[in-house]
């Protein structure tokens, strides 16, 4: 695929998300919806509107980077289960969701989109989730 100019993150994934890392070749963000422990890589590719439209090289290293979130919710939240999701019917830009999911969360079993309406962060929330989400990257 050719790139027809710099990466920029789609307007949406910036109104929804808030920034919590750059990986090696994905942003690492935080959805804001409270509901669930929720993580959105966004790999900064121009024009990737889907996986295939990454090089090998590229898709490995998006592997390592969904890898890096999923252990990071597992350790953070110890959640039931994982789902990774890479959708786009909303926002075509590439990006892969990386969600924490209980038995009793507010969609379970049912996928999370379009079940409950999104519990934004409050300000103090955000501000400890963001720290507690980066010091364990760290860690």
């Amino acid at each position: 695929m050719s790139h027809s100019g710099p990466y920029i993150l789609h307007p949406q994934l910036a109104e929804d998300t808030h920034p919590l890392a750059l990986l090696g070749l994905c942003e690492l963000r935080l959805m804001d919806d409270a509901n669930y422990p929720w993580l959105v890589l966004v790999p900064r590719i121009a024009d990737a509107r889907e996986l295939i439209d990454l090089d090998p090289d590229q898709r490995r290293a998006l592997t390592d980077d969904i890898d890096t979130a999923a252990r990071l919710l597992r350790d953070a939240f110890q959640p039931y289960k994982l789902n990774i999701a890479a959708l786009g019917n909303m926002v075509e830009q590439l990006h892969i969701h990386v969600i924490g999911r209980e038995r009793d969360d507010p969609a379970w079993p049912a996928p999370v989109w379009g079940r409950v309406a999104a519990r934004p962060y409050t300000p103090e929330q955000l501000v400890t989730r963001i720290a507690s989400l980066q010091a364990a990257l760290q860690g």
